[in-house]
């Protein structure tokens, strides 16, 4: 937001030099992004005034002596028309630095410094100067814009600099605003904040006005849409001149940037700056039926805006209507059917309060940004709202151009404007600085930003100004003190908690690093994906509506829909990341993701989810399985030195046959599977593809699990591959476990193949396994080796109907 001191200088008194007021204002809070003098590039520019002025024959050109004070009388050409003797103009001496302009004598082209020249055969000694080439318009001082020179006050001192003059020597800021001050985003706000940190007082620009007897009898407000607008001003005005504003007004106006209109509407332009209060005027005279309806906007409802830009809206933008018509997009901009016009004679001037979430989703949504829909984007309060309209009343009086009637309209919820009440713990302010600020230093602080402060005890009560939202806590009422005490009070200490350690990772972190290092050397990458998901990914892997997954929170204002949810499962975003690789060409491939997912206890939320760690593995390929992927879940179980058992599991994603509950002392951590052929070629995958999601925050109670240490044997281990045959239903995970608890020398059990096929029989499968047998006190004979075998098929042929493939 620009700032310049000139203006600030109305509202407090300012004693500090530029780069002072640039220091305060950071210490303060408002970073200053960029701070410059308004006639930077302009120096060694003086009061002359023409002593003789005589003509060069056969040349449009002047020869004139200048009298430049202190720098003696100089001889200049000069070619401008409006030149003559005893004329006061700007007087660039040698050496002086000025504008270069364009033919056309307007255009500003760079910056030139001006030396000795000659002309037709005289010498000059300098430059007499037009508004354009110190860095003047007509808006910033009348005469400026013409295509001569610039004529100075018959009083303005001879040989001296014409800056302080010329308003040249005025310093513009550009302060960036936080989200959470939308009171400073104008002149008189910041005016507030400087005089609180120079500790000056404050003077209110002047709100007074004179209402004649005239009345609008029939004209009445209405709003339908009070939790979008719980308050609008309307007053008419009558008997309006069109025309110029003053050339205070200009000035201010173009030193910020914007482009005087006329009266009326530049006062609109004016408060804005300088209250940060949005307004509008409209054309009384396009009014139909007496009245304003604030009112959401039908679907489908057009309206053309003052750039002359048609918009189609819904009922989710906010509309200012006549009795007939909508005549404003409210917050944003205002309808071409009611604008200020040379033959406007009577205005309804409009000062609102939009829901700021409402005017900036609209804003972004028709495309339509304007001075207005920032500010109400980032938030207006109501005791501004009453404010400005009483400022632009006065300002209606002190231009002379209008009359100010009777017919003033509040509509409003109730809210006051008057201070509330705010109570706190001094004890608790200190507590959250972790110093301990004087009393009479809050009080003054306190004091000094208009809270009125009351120190009983320990108890600090305050009148909190309508002005300041944001101020609802001890915690905010500790930011206050603290920025203005100064944040250099603040000693740096450790938290009630911390102890000095030698770094490193905690037994956390060691124990996920060796995990994603242990599923890295298994041939797997990590990804990362956003924390929020898309409803349809959910519908995706074709949740029933009932399912736990379905239970995600929603967020108020997501970028769009895909990342709409926080999620519930990794497995969706892991499938589709399989997707974008095989469609890249990418056929083979293992991913792994740690990540959080989110479960709220109840919809809506009344407290903060339960954020749980989870693990999620995706595979792809043709050299992929079912087993692949359980051999990539055993990684994980190997790295923490416990074991997982599985169990036949469904998912509706997951093939039937082909998915398994994983389960660590005998509690339900996760799933694996093959994705449903239905799924991949719906999405257009080339290959199969499998995942499996595990809990885990449930696996941390085995970080730093000590290995229990077995010494090599003292003979031989005993190995043999086992062939079985059995139903299509047996899994994996029971064959394994048979084989583990029928001998106490088993060690090691490794699925190696499994093969299904019409010389088996339609429900019958094989799957061979390699089993080590490791001895203990003894040798293994082979007769001991063939003695456990015939034990473990004859158990597995009781229990299953297993038997060895021949």
């Amino acid at each position: 937001m620009l700032v310049p001191l000139s203006w600030l200088k109305d509202y407090v008194d300012i004693n500090v030099s530029p780069d002072e007021l640039e220091e305060k204002l950071f210490s303060c809070g408002f970073e200053v992004e960029e701070k410059y003098e308004v006639g930077r590039d302009v120096s060694k520019v003086v009061v002359g005034l023409v002593k003789d002025c005589d003509p060069i024959p056969d040349t449009h050109l002047h020869l004139c002596k200048v009298d430049a004070g202190t720098y003696g009388e100089l001889q200049i050409c000069c070619g401008a028309d409006n030149v003559k003797t005893g004329g006061k103009y700007p007087l660039a001496l040698i050496g002086a630095t000025v504008y270069a302009t364009a033919k056309d004598h307007k255009t500003v082209e760079g910056v030139m410094t001006i030396g000795q020249g000659k002309l037709r055969g005289y010498d000059s000694f300098g430059m007499l100067c037009s508004g354009v080439e110190i860095g003047l318009t007509e808006d910033m001082y009348e005469g400026a814009g013409y295509n001569g020179l610039l004529v100075l006050p018959d009083d303005a001192p001879v040989g001296e600099d014409v800056k302080p003059l010329l308003g040249l020597d005025d310093w513009i800021f550009d302060i960036a605003i936080t989200a959470n001050r939308p009171d400073c985003q104008s002149i008189f706000g910041i005016a507030r904040e400087v005089a609180a940190v120079l500790d000056s007082s404050l003077h209110e620009p002047a709100l007074d006005y004179h209402e004649t007897d005239v009345r609008k009898e029939a004209f009445n407000v209405k709003v339908d849409a009070p939790n979008v607008c719980p308050r609008y001003i309307g007053h008419y005005v009558y008997d309006v001149k069109i025309g110029p504003s003053p050339a205070w007004m200009r000035r201010r106006l173009a030193l910020i940037g914007q482009t005087p209109i006329s009266n009326l509407v530049d006062i609109t332009n004016y408060i804005l700056n300088e209250l940060g209060q949005p307004m509008h005027a409209f054309d009384y005279a396009y009014l139909e039926g007496d009245m304003i309806n604030v009112r959401r906007a039908k679907n489908g409802e057009k309206i053309t805006t003052l750039d002359e830009k048609e918009l189609t809206l819904n009922d989710n933008n906010l509309v200012i209507c006549d009795g007939v018509k909508p005549v404003a997009l409210a917050g944003i901009m205002g309808g071409l059917n009611s604008e200020i016009l040379d033959s406007t004679n009577e205005v309804l001037f409009e000062a609102a309060k939009f829901a700021r979430d409402n005017i900036r989703k609209s804003s972004r949504a028709l495309g339509k940004v304007s001075d207005s829909s920032a500010r109400f984007s980032k938030g207006v309060d109501e005791y501004t709202t009453v404010m400005a309209m009483k400022r632009a009343l006065h300002l209606i009086e002190e231009l002379d151009c209008g009359k100010v009637s009777s017919t003033h309209v509040d509509a409003n919820t109730g809210n006051t404007t008057e201070s509330s009440e705010l109570k706190v713990s001094v004890k608790k302010v200190n507590g959250v600085l972790g110093i301990t600020v004087p009393d009479d230093e809050i009080v003054r602080i306190l004091k000094s930003l208009d809270f009125a402060p009351v120190l009983d005890g320990d108890e600090l009560t305050l009148k909190i100004p309508a002005y300041r939202e944001d101020m609802e806590s001890y915690q905010d009422v500790a930011e206050e003190i603290i920025r203005m005490y100064g944040y250099d009070h603040i000693v740096p200490t450790f938290m009630p908690t911390a102890e000095v350690t030698l770094g490193g990772y905690n037994l956390e972190q060691r124990n996920e690093l060796k995990l994603k290092r242990a599923l890295c050397a298994a041939g797997a990458s990590e990804g990362v994906h956003y924390s929020f998901f898309s409803p349809s990914s959910l519908d995706l892997i074709g949740l029933d509506e009932n399912a736990e997954e379905r239970h995600a929170i929603k967020l108020l204002n997501p970028i769009n829909e895909d990342l709409s949810l926080m999620r519930t499962t990794l497995a969706p975003q892991m499938i589709q990341a399989m997707q974008r690789n095989q469609k890249k060409g990418i056929l083979s491939g293992r991913i792994f993701e740690f990540g959080n997912i989110f479960k709220a206890q109840e919809l809506p939320l009344t407290e903060y989810p339960k954020e749980l760690e989870t693990i999620c593995i995706g595979c792809f390929g043709e050299e992929e399985s079912f087993f692949t992927l359980k051999g990539l879940v055993d990684v994980i179980a190997d790295t923490l030195n416990i074991d997982f058992d599985y169990e036949a599991f469904e998912k509706p994603f997951l093939h039937p046959y082909r998915t398994a509950k994983i389960i660590s002392d005998s509690e339900d951590i996760g799933y694996l599977g093959q994705v449903r052929y239905e799924l991949i070629d719906e999405l257009d995958m080339r290959v199969a593809s499998y995942v499996a999601e595990v809990s885990l925050h449930k696996l941390k109670k085995y970080y730093g699990k000590e290995q229990t240490f077995t010494p090599l044997p003292k003979f031989q281990e005993e190995k043999r591959d086992l062939c079985f045959v059995m139903n299509k239903d047996i899994t994996c995970a029971q064959i394994e476990k048979e084989i583990k608890e029928s001998c106490e020398y088993v060690t090691d059990v490794e699925l190696f193949d499994v093969y299904e096929g019409l010389q088996l029989g339609r429900d019958r499968k094989s799957m061979a396994f390699s089993v080590v047998y490791t001895p203990k006190e003894e040798e293994l004979t082979a007769e001991m080796i063939d003695g456990f075998v015939g034990s473990l098929l004859s158990g597995l042929k009781d229990k299953y109907d297993v038997v060895l493939r021949s």
